[in-house]
């Protein structure tokens, strides 16, 4: 079945509004339930999971430094919408099918309210994780303007929980973003990009099996999955019409394999002004943008003097990343119609420099971590991937200080690029560097095999997600805080995640 393009408008997501807000704090909620929407005028509604009753959920817009409490609540039908693969941690039949846990990606937060993959819980709070602490999470929110994003983390189905549609943005707001005099308002526009397939009558499809189906089970978990439609704010190959002027946008990747190497078909160049983590030092002008799934990235686009015009937002990043099937990609995002009128001059600008970045030197890391990224069969002869050749539930091994500065090698071992998400903490990228993966193996000794890589351009600046590619070493720094507890760290392709790729860790005083 194909859907034609540029059918469809654009959704632009809500703002939530709080149920009181006063001085000292802020209280929302937020129900999960199940809901009919129409994602392309050529198919039927389809059944999808959302957060207050759409898909993606509204967007959490707050001060930074504003306190806010929020209720995720958990009002979903008792049968899982996607099949569930009860060989997977966590996801065994002595658990609820349907149960849910909320992650503000990018949150540094304390962690009883950060969304542990074991502090799920059900329909009422009628059944809950054996990490369950409370039901109204805690946000400081003690961070500068950024743009994270809340989506479920439920051991073992992340994967299917994401893709039914729990995922929305959050953004953290400050005054020193305010007198920048970036494009605001109508004219900044969060755009969260996802692939999907459906099936013929509208429902969403996700295999039960990986492409050799294991007999012996019913489902079995895939190693990844790519879709063959591309959806940007829930809508199939959206078009959005815009006004002659400077626009915002907040890209997020909320795939769960697919990587985006995005570009405009115009062959102009888009201004990047944010990473994950918060505003960069100083723009860059680029032509390209890599985003690996769970990456955010800020730019601005100009469309001035462009009236009349069609622009294309393409992709032609191989699937899996890097050396995949030129079969699997997926090359057209969305279009922008630049036929609306001007509504008044733009005085909005693209600044000269934006928010000094203290970088972390090296010489202040009291710890130094080599961990592997790895490639293992389980007994179906289905591949799964560890993180330091660990499973979940070994015990907990990487246990930084508070305060403590330390430099992760992330050393893949692995043929794909995985992105490499901690909670609680940004980062910087250091660098990247081959090195002979066979030597490694056989002998346990890092032998590089060519230069230093500094971190691209669009990297530069504070992550929480970094893109581990095959055959290199990645180094990042960083530093634990402000809170301790139990945190995890994993990759982000969410098949990857869900089996298995995924460790707790611990910030200790």
């Amino acid at each position: 079945m194909i859907l034609s393009k540029f059918v469809d408008e654009l959704p632009i997501l809500p703002i939530l509004k709080p149920r009181w807000t006063d001085p000292f704090q802020t209280y929302y909620e937020v129900k999960m339930t199940e809901f009919k929407q129409s994602l392309h005028s050529e198919l039927n509604d389809t059944t999808v999971w959302g957060y207050e009753g759409s898909y993606p959920g509204p967007t959490i817009e707050v001060e930074s430094g504003e306190r806010v409490f929020i209720k995720w609540i958990n009002n979903l039908p008792d049968k899982h919408l996607l099949p569930i693969d009860y060989t997977v941690h966590g996801a065994h039949t002595d658990v609820p099918d349907t149960r849910t846990v909320v992650h503000v990606h990018g949150a540094s937060v304390e962690p009883d309210s950060d969304g542990y993959p074991d502090a799920w819980f059900t329909n009422g709070f009628a059944k809950v994780g054996p990490k369950f602490k409370k039901e109204v999470y805690q946000y400081d929110n003690n961070q500068r303007s950024v743009t994270q994003w809340y989506h479920d983390h439920t051991i073992g189905i992340t994967r299917l929980n994401i893709y039914a549609g729990l995922a929305g943005f959050y953004l953290i707001r400050d005054q020193k973003e305010r007198l920048l005099n970036l494009p605001s308002g109508k004219y900044d526009i969060p755009l969260m990009i996802q692939d999907r397939s459906f099936h013929t009558d509208g429902s969403l499809y996700y295999p039960n099996q990986p492409p050799k189906p294991i007999k012996r089970l019913k489902t079995s978990i895939i190693h990844e999955f790519f879709g063959n439609t591309i959806l940007v704010n829930g809508k199939v190959w959206p078009y959005l019409n815009v006004e002659p002027r400077k626009y915002r946008f907040r890209l997020l990747n909320g795939s769960n394999t697919r990587f985006y190497r995005i570009k405009l078909d115009s062959g102009q160049r888009i201004y990047q002004i944010g990473t994950d983590s918060g505003l960069k030092e100083y723009p860059v002008g680029i032509k390209e943008i890599l985003l690996a799934p769970a990456e955010r990235t800020d730019v601005i686009i100009d469309f001035t003097n462009l009236e009349g015009k069609n622009i294309i937002m393409t992709n032609d990043a191989p699937a899996p990343f890097p050396d995949g099937d030129s079969a699997n990609v997926v090359k057209i995002i969305m279009q922008f119609r630049v036929s609306i009128p001007l509504s008044s001059i733009d005085t909005s600008v693209i600044p000269q420099d934006m928010e000094p970045i203290q970088k972390l030197s090296e010489q202040t890391a009291s710890n130094v971590r080599y961990l592997t990224l790895n490639d293992n069969m389980d007994q179906y002869g289905r591949e799964f991937m560890l993180l330091d050749n660990k499973q979940w539930d070994a015990p907990i091994t990487e246990n930084p200080k508070l305060g403590s500065t330390e430099i992760w090698y992330l050393i893949n071992l692995t043929t794909d690029t995985h992105p490499i998400h901690i909670h609680l903490i940004g980062f910087q990228i250091l660098d990247r560097r081959p090195f002979d993966v066979d030597k490694y193996n056989k002998e346990g000794v890092i032998h590089y095999t060519g230069p230093i890589i500094p971190p691209d351009p669009q990297e530069q600046g504070e992550k929480d997600t970094v893109r581990a590619d095959p055959k290199q070493v990645t180094r990042i720094i960083m530093k634990f805080g402000p809170y301790t507890g139990l945190y995890v760290w994993h990759c982000h392709i969410l098949e990857h995640e869900d089996y298995e790729m995924m460790r707790p860790y611990m910030v200790i005083r």
